[in-house]
């Protein structure tokens, strides 16, 4: 059987101890084209633009006719 600790550790020792795994919120460029967030290195997902032509073909939905 492995060693166990003979005290319960600190949240606050934990805490220190993973202070490196917090999450970080990504960062965003804006599409030169619509100017709308977008994730770095990723085509728009409003548009469909990248590096300054058309990659994909955005489909848009379609409103129910009341």
């Amino acid at each position: 059987m492995g060693a166990l600790p003979k005290r319960k550790y600190a949240k606050a020792r934990q805490g220190k101890r993973r202070a490196h795994l917090g999450i970080i919120t990504p960062s965003l460029d804006y599409c030169p084209q619509c100017h709308s967030p977008k994730l770095p290195h990723h085509f728009c997902p409003t548009c469909g633009s990248y590096a300054g032509r058309e990659a994909i073909e955005v489909k848009t939905k379609k409103k129910p006719a009341a």
